[in-house]
């Protein structure tokens, strides 16, 4: 890997400029959890046509500090936003800590791709902001910019598009997901009449809360029902504090989560709609053969499990392990790739599918060897989820109320069949999936010693790393 943050370097495969450069679609939906993919056949169609990681997850579950993640290839604790206000979160503390020069944009628009982002930026962003410059702002590395600042509601909204703040209103045609759905498109025709290799996110807002479903949506999935799983209003046992004052879910909340549990499925149905219209623009350009399309979410979403009425924040996989999905050339029909993998992978991986050498102050690895079907012997054997309490709810959409899950400042190490979690209160977790995969019965107690002081310097190491060749060491633990 190279030696900054803000250059990368051509690859030895792609040195000569004579490699064709693959195009990429990255498609980024927000809280959406593993139990949504079902009712969305086009990221279904993906799981059949192409790879899936089944153990991908986010450092934190939480908007801001996991979108930091996805841009810089960092964890929360090199990127200094843990949170999506204050001093340590949101757009300003994002600004603040130079992260911006570290995201993907820059560098592919270097290596001569067109650049596009569209949708939802960072919490704290609004499309007005000008940033000491004498017009709307726009970062440096994209070629093309459409981002909102309040889009949750997916109507009345401003988007910021390439520096001039467009005001949508309450019509069906401008629902958010559709309007992002025909510009991804037009980028992809653009791009294709241009003849550049293209990278594009598209980040929805969906299916946040309020969970709007576009108007044609409204009235499908008629009395479904959230699932009821092994957690699902189950008290953790031998649970920390923060979660011993919870009470039995009541008939009401059961009827409210499963209204909003429809609601959300309602919602991603037009994020599913986009995939496929991207697919076939595509097709029809000639393009879907040199084109890597991902699927994924910043974080996951629990809905009763633990007793919790809905939210996130938690370390538990409700709310940290993720779907993510690719299509593309040279990655097998169905494939499922078990290794464990982050978001903080996502920037790397990028990078090197442009045939670029990742720098080596990302904290992640590249997924490319591991979609194409290549095992990855020196690969990570633990992922760190780090979170810090918000010390602010103001203007914060996903504050949570206490039994929601707001739990204290806490890290977290996941390994391929077990959670250990450390609160800055000293409470301990530590949860052995291969006997309890719904992560209810807490054995911290029942730990030896010996158990307990290596889970602890592991955790340690990794809440300390600090670039790819430190991280990578961190994540494969000797005891």
């Amino acid at each position: 890997m190279t030696d900054t943050a803000t250059e990368s370097t051509p690859s030895a495969d792609d040195a000569s400029g004579s490699a064709k450069k693959p195009n990429i679609v990255y498609v980024l939906t927000d809280d959406l959890d593993w139990n949504l993919v079902k009712y969305m056949p086009h990221v279904r169609q993906m799981q059949d046509t192409g790879a899936t990681f089944t153990n991908y997850f986010a450092t934190d579950s939480l908007c801001c500090p996991a979108r930091s993640s996805v841009l810089t290839g960092q964890y929360p604790h090199n990127t200094g936003v843990f949170t999506n206000n204050g001093d340590d979160g949101g757009y300003g503390a994002f600004m603040r800590n130079g992260n911006e020069k570290k995201t993907f944009g820059p560098a592919l628009q270097r290596a001569g791709y067109r650049t596009g982002f569209m949708g939802k930026y960072l919490n704290g962003y609004q499309p007005g902001d000008k940033n000491g410059t004498s017009r709307p702002y726009v970062p440096s590395g994209w070629d093309e910019w459409d981002v909102a600042g309040d889009g949750y509601q997916e109507f009345d909204y401003d988007l910021n598009e390439n520096g001039k703040v467009v005001p949508y209103g309450d019509d069906p045609e401008d629902y958010l997901t559709d309007v992002l759905s025909r510009k991804a498109t037009s980028f992809v025709d653009s791009s294709a009449k241009a003849k550049k290799p293209f990278m594009l996110e598209v980040a929805t807002f969906a299916p946040h809360g309020p969970s709007t479903p576009a108007p044609r949506d409204e009235d499908t999935f008629p009395g479904l029902k959230a699932p009821r799983t092994d957690a699902y209003d189950e008290a953790t046992r031998n649970a920390p504090e923060w979660q011993q004052a919870l009470s039995p879910l009541t008939s009401k909340e059961k009827k409210r989560i499963d209204r909003k549990f429809a609601q959300r499925v309602r919602s991603v149905q037009a994020v599913d709609k986009m995939i496929g219209r991207l697919k076939s623009t595509l097709e029809a350009k000639g393009l879907a053969d040199d084109t890597y399309i991902m699927f994924g979410s910043d974080n996951g979403f629990h809905m009763g499990e633990h007793r919790l009425r809905p939210g996130k924040q938690t370390a538990y996989d409700t709310d940290v392990r993720v779907p993510m999905m690719v299509t593309g050339p040279g990655v097998p029909a169905g494939e499922k790739v078990s290794r464990l993998a982050a978001n903080v992978d996502l920037n790397p991986t990028f990078l090197e599918l442009a045939g670029l050498e990742p720098p080596s102050t990302v904290d992640g690895q590249s997924l490319t060897g591991l979609m194409r079907g290549r095992p990855e012997d020196d690969w990570r054997q633990a992922v760190l989820i780090e979170h810090h309490r918000g010390a602010s709810k103001k203007g914060d959409p996903d504050a949570a109320p206490e039994d929601s899950g707001d739990p204290p400042t806490y890290g977290a190490m996941r390994t391929a069949d077990s959670l250990y979690v450390e609160y800055a209160d000293g409470e301990r977790e530590f949860y052995a999936l291969d006997s309890d995969p719904g992560q209810v019965t807490n054995r911290a107690s029942s730990l030896s010693a010996d158990q307990r002081a290596f889970l602890h310097r592991t955790l340690v190491a990794l809440q300390g790393c600090k670039g790819a060749e430190s991280c990578r060491t961190a994540s494969r633990p000797h005891s």
